[in-house]
């Protein structure tokens, strides 16, 4: 199964419970859901949870962090749509504070998990909130090595399901459906978003998709490219990881006044002219200098990978300052440069080729390329044409950042502007589709410039009373040496410029602005 009829359901589920419209009107007891009767769906269990801490299970290594609750209904339920298919939903009633809406939330990467913080965050703020591990446990990609359903369920399918049990859970625990709907998730959570407005778009109002990785399979393409460019045949990293940070302290050095505000951020690195040569060693190699060999590295990950016969662009390359931006041992192109191997290679061996010791050095840039596309492209969430969301009154707040080091913000703009094109132009696009560009913020968050922002109150004002976000106040707080810093994200292609008067960490003095070129 990989749809449910909500108001078939609904009946079906009164029968099995023996109760009858007027009864439901009243709800039914926490205790009492694992007697629903929903074709494909067990509700394993369902606790009335106490207000105050709750400690969520264990998904890996250590204990989960301890969460802040109210008090609410826990609801775990196994959706089996296929024979090969096991997927875990949670849905959190809240028990008094219902705010009369559902959201669902996303997850991160491949990880087959539950994700508790958002559960309770959004239970916090009073919706009823739902949860998938997406049909398996972990983050290794091992777990779709002869299941191609199970792939299925990681790319959409869970989500779905998810979406429509929580909202009959909700149904039934309350007594009516909720009022509106909403999705909110952040990297592969933007992607669950994507996949929802293109393949179910009568499952949600509005979506926050956040750095969406939807054009999954040639950015896990594009991580093999830049590894096999800044490695040596026997693996060697060709590029120290504090050069990373040198590349990204000379660009800022020559790009941050670029917008009139010196703040440490390159506003629209695209403009950004600082050109990594100017650190080529003049005489004997340094860590304050590039080598021939570790300019001609990062060049290529600047590039991004490009079909060989044909010269197209397979995926944008990285950003100027998104080479070492944090301190942290991950930060930066370490996540993909600093490794023993390119980061999702069991893609390629698991999902692609089936052979767990598949070469990643054979990869051919034009005929590999094309087969994966072929292949595994139902994994990817760039359909163009969302009429079918956006005739529902469906909204779209879309937002990344600049210096992901994950998802370079090359993708995610060319994205929105191929949407904007197959749904006629920006006012039509913008409409019930908004890009917010955030400067100097990383992956989902992180990052020197202000990365914390209320996506999902933007959004909900859309839905329910009309008013599209202009713009969107992000803050960061106090650092060493720095106080607390707030500014405006603006609706794409529009950007922040400071009045010239005031602080230039005061939100209130900067305006939105259309002098974006590319």
């Amino acid at each position: 199964m990989s749809r449910i009829n909500l108001g078939r359901l609904a009946v079906m589920v009164c029968g099995g419970l023996g109760v009858g419209p007027a009864a439901f009107a009243a709800g039914t007891a926490c205790g009492s859901l694992t007697e629903l009767k929903v074709p494909g769906i067990a509700i394993s269990s369902a606790i009335a949870v106490a207000a105050g801490q709750f400690q969520p299970p264990s998904q890996g290594s250590g204990a989960a962090p301890v969460l802040a609750v109210p008090a609410f209904c826990r609801i775990v339920a196994i959706a089996t749509p296929t024979s090969d298919s096991r997927i875990t939903i949670e849905v959190w009633i809240p028990e008094t504070t219902w705010n009369g809406k559902f959201q669902g939330v996303g997850t991160g990467g491949f990880a087959g998990s539950i994700s508790y913080g958002a559960l309770a965050e959004g239970i916090r703020r009073g919706y009823a909130t739902a949860s998938t591990d997406a049909g398996h446990t972990g983050d290794d990609l091992i777990f779709g090595h002869g299941h191609p359903e199970k792939i299925v369920d990681w790319a959409h399918r869970s989500v779905h399901l998810m979406s429509e049990t929580g909202k009959l859970l909700v149904r039934n625990q309350t007594g009516r459906f909720p009022d509106r709907s909403y999705f909110n998730g952040c990297a592969t959570g933007g992607h669950q978003a994507m996949m929802e407005v293109q393949r179910y778009p009568a499952d949600y109002d509005g979506v926050v998709a956040g750095n969406p990785a939807a054009d999954r399979t040639n950015e896990i393409v594009a991580y093999l490219w830049n590894w096999l460019h800044t490695h040596a045949p026997d693996g060697t990293n060709l590029v120290p990881p504090a050069k990373l940070q040198l590349l990204t302290t000379a660009a800022v050095a020559a790009c941050d006044a670029d917008d009139g505000v010196k703040d440490g951020v390159i506003d629209d690195p695209r403009r950004c002219r600082f050109e990594p040569a100017s650190l080529l060693c003049t005489a004997s190699a340094s860590a304050s200098c590039l080598t021939p060999m570790e300019l001609a590295a990062v060049r290529k990950v600047y590039e991004g990978p490009k079909n060989p016969r044909t010269g197209h662009q397979i995926f944008p390359g990285w950003p100027l300052g998104s080479e070492g931006y944090g301190p942290g041992p991950g930060d930066g192109w370490r996540n993909f440069l600093d490794v023993p191997e390119p980061r999702r290679v069991g893609f390629f061996q698991y999902f692609v080729f089936n052979n767990h010791n598949w070469d990643w050095r054979s990869m051919d840039w034009d005929r590999d390329v094309a087969y994966i596309d072929a292949k595994m492209g139902f994994i990817n969430a760039t359909a163009h044409d969302l009429r079918p969301f956006r005739d529902r009154g469906g909204k779209i707040v879309m937002h990344t950042g600049w210096v992901d080091p994950i998802l370079p913000a090359g993708d995610v703009i060319k994205y929105y502007e191929e949407v904007t094109e197959a749904m006629g132009g920006p006012d039509q696009t913008k409409a019930f589709m908004r890009l917010f560009l955030a400067p100097g913020m990383g992956h989902c968050n992180g990052g020197p410039g202000p990365n914390t922002f209320d996506a999902l109150s933007a959004l909900e004002a859309w839905v329910e009373k009309g008013v599209a976000p202009d713009r969107i106040i992000a803050t960061r707080p106090a650092r060493a040496g720095a106080g607390p810093r707030t500014r405006p994200l603006c609706v794409y292609p529009q950007v922040a410029r400071w009045s010239g008067t005031g602080s230039t960490d005061d939100a209130a003095n900067f305006s939105c602005v259309n002098e974006h070129s590319k």
